[in-house]
């Protein structure tokens, strides 16, 4: 049976029929509840939550030490459960708060232990380790726990000065025993923590270290060659630093080794978020490239799709085959017809992704956040929209698209689009309400002067959809540019 991950790195009871507006308009069947595994409860009630990180928050007075806000799924909707702060002041987290540590620069939730409930998993790219100097960085695994928090341990420390360990974070079963191995991006540099003889020994091993631009890559997980066990995807470029390259590479684990071995590239290809779906229902894991942009040497022929795609930001769909990954590809921009929207240089279409199947038809539909969409005359106000996935992909045989287009001047969504909300800056998907259909939740971190905030869509439609924001929740300082909503947890 295939089995699919996602990486990295959030409702009132909704009516049955949603009032949403497709464009065109496909005969689309309505979304038919259905069960399906929570992967992301953290206090093991059943429902899934959303992990926000917060990295630049002040904690005991250390500014930008950081911290992450749990918000509960339940029946209510997301947020309307309580939650809960976890930051190293925290007493089963080990640490200390410290200026600059931002603790919660990637955050991740996932069932590590197998026991049906998920371990926060942190990244703190800026903490100064003893022995190792300033910003080594470190990832932290705090425990699930029905009150507050189960055990924490740092799974992962940064060797030396500068590494950043932390900045990007993903969880999946890259070496097919059954259990979660842990993959960390620092500064130009990405480790496997990796279980393996049945968990007798624990094995940590770079898998790439090359100039990133002093940058971690972008990190996500599927099924990329067919085998039933998980691969890994990461995306980098540089500009100048110390010269111009873009990459995006897959890895799988060679057991003879006991390490990551190269399987696939493609060159001179930059993007700015990586999702892994099976978007034309085939039971194939696929990779969408979200912004995807050619920076590098124009002699390569189209590494994002056709150049006419770019302008915006394009998102780059890469097929699975049980042959040959990427053999075939797709690419779609905002001036696809069936797409929301104009594209315009500074929009950042596919800036960030998510996957839901909202549908319920077995194609999986993708999520894409535009921060830099202006809204009237509103620039870089942000929107996010709603790809369904065809029996060809997330464009059909006509080369046409399905869209639902969300923002803060649409009906039924609260708040208005001011310049510099950046709505769509970070997008997630979950059934946070266990009602059968996936729910979408939109971080602003503009909003309110770089307080922020988090926008959740019931049933992924506009129909009763609320804001969850620094001052609602409750959270401290919430006059301070908090940025919340910039991270958000992957399902």
């Amino acid at each position: 049976m295939h089995r699919r991950t996602h990486a990295l790195a959030t409702a009132t009871v909704a009516t049955a029929a949603l009032t949403l507006t497709l464009f065109p308009h496909p005969a689309a069947a309505q979304p038919t509840p259905v069960t399906t595994p929570v992967t992301s409860d953290f206090n093991g009630d059943g429902y899934a939550d959303l992990a926000v990180g917060v990295p630049d928050a002040t904690v005991n007075g250390k500014a930008k030490a950081g911290y992450v806000n749990l918000l509960w799924g339940g029946a209510k909707g997301l947020g309307r459960h309580g939650g809960l702060r976890v930051s190293q002041a925290t007493a089963e987290v080990p640490g200390t708060p410290e200026a600059g540590d931002r603790f919660g620069a990637a955050v991740a939730l996932a069932d590590l232990s197998g026991d049906g409930v998920a371990e926060l998993i942190v990244g703190a790219p800026g903490e100064d380790v003893d022995g190792r100097g300033a910003d080594a960085g470190t990832v932290t695994v705090v425990g699930g726990a029905k009150r507050g928090t189960g055990p924490g341990s740092t799974a992962l420390t940064g060797p030396s000065a500068k590494s950043a360990y932390g900045w990007s974070v993903a969880a999946a079963d890259l070496t097919g025993d059954g259990g979660r191995d842990l993959v960390v991006g620092g500064r130009d540099k990405v480790v496997l923590r990796a279980a393996v003889d049945d968990g007798e020994n624990l094995v940590v091993t770079t898998v790439l270290a090359t100039p990133m631009g002093g940058r971690a890559p972008l990190l996500a997980t599927g099924d990329f060659t067919a085998d039933g066990t998980d691969d890994l995807a990461l995306a980098f470029h540089t500009i100048n630093a110390p010269y111009t390259q873009s990459h995006v590479r897959l890895w799988s684990w060679d057991p003879a080794e006991r390490r990551m071995a190269n399987t696939w590239n493609s060159s001179n290809g930059a993007a700015s978020a990586l999702a892994v779906g099976d978007f034309d229902g085939d039971g194939l894991d696929d990779l969408a490239l979200g912004e995807c942009r050619e920076i590098a040497d124009e002699n390569i022929d189209d590494p994002c799709g056709p150049e006419s795609y770019a302008k915006g930001g394009g998102i780059h769909l890469l097929y699975g085959d049980e042959n040959s990954f990427g053999r075939r590809s797709q690419t779609l921009n905002q001036d696809t017809v069936g797409v929301y929207g104009a594209a315009e240089d500074g929009d950042r279409f596919g800036a960030s992704l998510a996957v839901l199947d909202w549908n319920r038809d077995g194609r999986d539909d993708l999520i894409a956040g535009a921060p830099g969409e202006a809204i009237g005359t509103r620039a870089r106000a942000g929107a996010a929209t709603l790809l369904l996935g065809h029996a060809g992909g997330i464009v059909d045989k006509f080369g046409e698209a399905s869209s639902v287009q969300y923002h803060q001047d649409r009906p039924r969504v609260p708040g208005a689009a001011e310049t510099n909300d950046a709505f769509g800056t970070a997008v997630a998907t979950g059934d946070y309400d266990k009602d059968g259909t996936p729910d979408t939740a939109v971080g602003t971190p503009g909003e309110n002067t770089d307080s922020g905030g988090v926008w959740i869509f019931p049933k992924t439609s506009v129909t009763n959809s609320y804001a969850l924001t620094p001052n609602n929740l409750g959270l401290p300082t919430p006059t301070t540019a908090l940025s919340y909503g910039r991270y958000l947890s992957s399902h």
